[in-house]
């Protein structure tokens, strides 16, 4: 079985990347939210679903990517000290976009009074700069170590330290408003947390920790995957068996501390991150030992811009289910609730309806970024 040439890029990391950003467009903007098909929705609290995978996808090969970057940047040159500043200034660029989202449109004034301070590129941006600083020098024995103390760590402060006025954390976990991460989240950003939860928010401070745990793991796949003195069939079997056993650690972990993407909770990093593990090995075999690569240039157009889609597709979607209103059938309602009834619920049933629109959304996206790709205009931060 023939590898491909050592200087060869991984094309299937471009493609994961791309999958995972036009899936979270496809489930972040149904047509209606009260007709969704079941894996297009977030689990209820605790468990998973397809759609709970997306996020740390997201994060696992940003890690990846990273260990990847800044080996070819340190191979050229660049000192620790730069490498650092590349990072601290990559993660705060990232969060300042995430706050940029938050508070579009910029009006009344209590975007910016009211702004929800966590979010999802605020965790992507923090968790990438402290996986990123934390793996820069350290060996892959104190890596692990790391790794290992923030997820025992997690679920010893989410389990048996007392929550105040309460008791163990482990009696609230089914209760996403009185675990240990919500108490740290109303202590610490009360008023600015998500408007749908109001008292605890999914992107909190408290568990931002563990999901620097998933970058790291990210971080580790990338180091396994660079070791190109090796075959990559060899890299991808590794890859395929340590993330199999991730998997089943965190099933079993699961009966203790629950798989949770609201918490993500320590089993659910193992979990994820070994489906991730096996995902990226069984796309990289695909496409780059089998060559079958006549279905990938959607996916690499998308993945080659991640910040462009997820950001221009979160303000347009803002401005088209709530700011932007239209006279539709006697009434003012917003213009994406009058383009998903006139055009696909007028001859669709309502799931069926509602996911045409959300596949038509993440369609017109992928117009945009290709004219963008065509013109060689990528958004790198």
């Amino acid at each position: 079985m023939q590898t491909p040439a050592r200087s060869e890029r991984l094309v299937a990391l471009d493609v994961f990347r791309g999958m995972t950003v036009a899936s979270m467009l496809l489930v972040n903007n149904p047509g209606s939210w009260g007709a969704i098909y079941p894996p297009l929705e977030h689990a209820s609290w605790n468990g998973w679903t397809a759609t709970d995978l997306i996020f740390p996808f997201f994060l696992f090969i940003a890690g990846v990517t990273t260990h990847l970057s800044l080996a070819v940047r340190r191979a050229k040159g660049d000192s620790d000290a730069a490498l650092r500043r590349n990072i601290i200034r990559r993660g705060a660029t990232i969060v300042l976009l995430g706050l940029l989202l938050a508070a579009f449109p910029y009006y009344p004034v209590e975007r910016f009074t009211e702004i929800r301070i966590p979010g999802v590129l605020q965790r992507i941006g923090v968790a990438y700069a402290c996986a990123a600083l934390l793996t820069l020098r350290t060996s892959l024995k104190t890596q692990i170590i790391i790794l290992a103390v923030i997820l025992l760590g997690y679920w010893f402060v989410m389990t048996v330290v007392p929550i105040p006025g309460q008791g163990i954390g482990a009696l609230f976990l089914d209760d996403p408003t009185r675990t240990m991460a919500a108490y740290w989240d109303r202590a610490l950003l009360d008023g600015h947390l998500w408007k749908s939860s109001k008292v605890w928010d999914p992107e909190g401070p408290l568990s931002t920790i563990p999901a620097i745990g998933t970058a790291m793991l990210g971080v580790l796949c990338g180091r396994w995957l660079g070791r190109k003195e090796l075959p990559l069939v060899e890299r991808l079997t590794g890859m395929f068996a340590v993330g199999a056993l991730m998997m089943m650690v965190g099933l079993m972990w699961h009966w203790v501390f629950p798989i949770n993407k609201g918490l993500w909770s320590s089993s659910y990093v193992l979990f994820t991150g070994g489906m991730a593990a096996v995902a990226i090995a069984t796309i990289t075999w695909i496409i780059d030992l089998q060559h079958v690569t006549w279905w990938t240039r959607p996916f690499v157009i998308y993945g080659v811009n991640p910040i462009i889609a997820f950001w221009g597709s979160g303000a347009m979607a803002r401005l088209i289910y709530s700011l932007w209103k239209v006279e539709y059938q006697g009434k003012e309602i917003a213009v994406q609730a009058a383009v998903y009834r006139s055009v696909f619920l007028s001859w669709l049933e309502p799931r069926d309806a509602s996911l045409a629109f959300a596949l038509t959304f993440v369609l017109f996206w992928l117009g945009i970024l290709t004219v963008l790709y065509r013109r060689n205009i990528i958004l790198k931060v």
